[in-house]
């Protein structure tokens, strides 16, 4: 989709993709690999295949010199390159945004969705549109450096996209935007710290954890997220994170947590995304190849990311009515 309307089938897109190789975020080495494994275990390719026009802009990278940071109140490792990176990911996003591209940012850890994010939602403000978040990821990534008890900035890009305060520095007067917290929906979550819950219960942010899952699943969790999108005619960033799916299917991340998404649940998901016709860009992060078996995770995140730009076993189902099932040929 673009920033002028929806898109079905038959439309195709024009896709930045972006690679990001930060592990600077992240408490374990290895997530810079992410944007290699991924192009190797074909996505480029197979967004082609599907039709849509890909421009691989190839990898990121740091500057020799970086900015200054002011002294945070906490912790916050790492803090002038990650602040280097998002200045550069926020640049990239907004320009793609700003050419009718839909941005793809291949990671590397989640501090990346600082930058992204940050150029999405500056692009989403100049036209007046709202911007909501879909983050698909066992935790919430809500801590600021006061609270964080690891100070990864892998879990901080929440609080600082939604204006928590303690890392305003990060862009210094580089110009971003802000995501409104009523409009950051986490999904699949099933890890929080405890002063992360406090925050996000203050603020109202929208939570399904996989006891909700469980409970009701994906189709009508997810299916009331995005018709609330649609009323508003505004547009989906969604960020996936590796950690969403169960570890037993994808390994290679180094944040494991147990009971995550199926392989099914995971599809189903990128599928109702596709048909849904808001989303605007996607983060792919945390991917750890060094702790992947045989490339098993890359390959399903490739799979997952066609299943979202279109990829379908034979088409998409009508209403079940009465008990009988219609489908499109």
């Amino acid at each position: 989709m673009n920033m002028h309307g929806n898109f079905d089938d038959t439309q195709k897109q024009n896709l930045t993709i972006i690679g990001a190789p930060i592990e600077e975020g992240a408490g374990r080495l290895g997530a810079l690999m992410g944007p290699a494994a991924l192009r190797t275990a074909g996505l480029v390719r197979t967004l082609e295949e599907l039709g849509h026009a890909a421009e691989d802009r190839g990898d990121l990278h740091l500057p020799e010199i970086l900015p200054n940071v002011p002294p945070v109140n906490g912790l916050a490792h790492h803090i002038e390159e990650i602040a280097a990176w998002s200045r550069m990911l926020a640049i990239e996003t907004y320009n793609a945004m700003k050419s009718g591209s839909f941005p793809i940012i291949l990671g590397g850890d989640h501090s990346l969705s600082i930058g992204s994010v940050g150029g999405i939602a500056r692009y989403c403000e100049e036209q007046n549109r709202e911007l909501f978040v879909l983050w698909l990821d066992a935790h919430s990534d809500f801590n600021t450096p006061a609270t964080s008890p690891s100070g990864n900035m892998h879990g901080m890009p929440l609080a600082l996209l939604c204006r928590e305060p303690g890392l305003e520095g990060v862009f210094g007067d580089e110009p971003h935007g802000f995501v409104k917290p009523e409009n950051l929906h986490l999904f699949g979550i099933r890890s929080i710290d405890s002063t992360e819950r406090v925050l996000l219960r203050e603020r109202g942010i929208d939570v399904v954890d996989m006891r909700q899952i469980d409970e009701f699943g994906v189709a009508p969790l997810l299916r009331r997220i995005l018709e609330r999108v649609q009323k508003a005619n505004g547009v989906l960033h969604v960020s996936f994170d590796v950690d969403f799916i169960d570890p037993s299917i994808a390994p290679g991340v180094g944040t494991t947590v147990p009971g995550g998404a199926t392989y099914r649940e995971a599809h189903l998901v990128m599928e109702m995304l596709h048909d849904s016709g808001v989303v605007c860009s996607l983060d792919v992060v945390e991917l750890n190849p060094f702790l992947d078996e045989r490339g098993k995770s890359a390959l399903l995140l490739v799979d997952l990311v066609a299943s979202l730009f279109g990829r379908s076993v034979f088409g998409k189902p009508n209403r079940v009515d009465q008990g009988t099932t219609a489908i499109n040929a």
